[in-house]
């Protein structure tokens, strides 16, 4: 079974055991405002076509939120995704969008909390046993620390929009393995990060599960464009650096847009 079609029929599973037993559920996106909350593969970064007030938090036209919005017209849309936001910048920075009336909230957060980023530098730069490391690290956070944090962040949203629906994504899978690249990290690299990306996302749904929330994967829909599958919808090293292992515009739009549609 496909990670779209478990996820798709464990929330049927869900709202089915909610409505036999009379529990009531948040209010749909059409009756409140949207807000988009989250890091960087929210706020779009890789995606160009940035908001020229947003700043460092490049808030793209072409993440999944702004085409969300286009084509959904909701009541209000509130879009305060910001890049190299953490659950705690999230809670501290970015619930102040939130109110009793918001409808449907979307949130990525996690990958900074561990590191994610400094991984990717230490696997670029360094020898292969400094990025197994630096992998295995991130891991470790990944299964200690950053749970807390997510249920934290997560019970923080619910008490500011008890009645939304709140949607959680996760973060693709960064290399199709045995692919087409030549040169670059070692296919062991490749495949510790493409397992730390299952952690990271096996973390974040066990989290959005326990707090009542829809957790959507966007796994499926980047299966065939990861990097070196030869039709990447991922940034690899690229100039803005901070551009590289981001969602370019056709990750925004064919991979969280569907995820997200799904789910909302």
């Amino acid at each position: 079974m496909s990670v779209r079609r478990f996820w798709a029929s464990a929330s049927t599973l869900v709202l089915a055991a909610v409505a036999a037993l009379g529990i009531a559920q948040p209010a749909s996106a059409a009756t409140g405002g949207y807000v988009a909350l989250g890091d960087s593969y929210s706020s779009g970064v890789g995606a160009g076509s940035y908001i020229s007030d947003s700043g460092d938090c490049r808030r793209s036209t072409k993440a999944y939120p702004y085409l969300w919005a286009a084509a959904n017209s909701p009541s209000s849309f509130a879009f305060v995704a910001c890049s190299g936001a953490t659950t705690g910048s999230v809670a501290g920075s970015q619930l102040g969008a939130l109110s009793s009336s918001t409808g449907l909230v979307s949130v990525t957060a996690g990958g900074n909390d561990v590191g994610f980023a400094d991984v990717m530098q230490d696997c670029v730069l360094y020898s292969e046993a400094t990025c197994l490391s630096s992998v295995s690290s991130a891991v470790s956070q990944m299964q200690n620390s950053l749970p807390s944090s997510l249920s934290s962040l997560y019970g923080s949203i619910r008490s500011r929009a008890p009645q939304a629906r709140v949607v959680v994504l996760g973060y693709p899978r960064f290399y199709q393995l045995s692919g087409s690249c030549i040169a670059g990290l070692s296919e062991n690299e490749r495949a510790a990060i493409n397992n730390a990306s299952n952690v990271l996302n096996s973390v974040i749904a066990k989290q959005a599960a326990n707090s009542g929330f829809a957790f959507s994967s966007v796994v499926d829909e980047f299966t065939g464009h990861e990097l070196c599958s030869g039709d990447a919808w991922l940034n690899s090293v690229t100039i803005p650096v901070y551009n590289s292992y981001h969602p370019k515009a056709a990750g925004q739009s064919g991979g969280y847009l569907p995820a997200f549609r799904s789910a909302a």
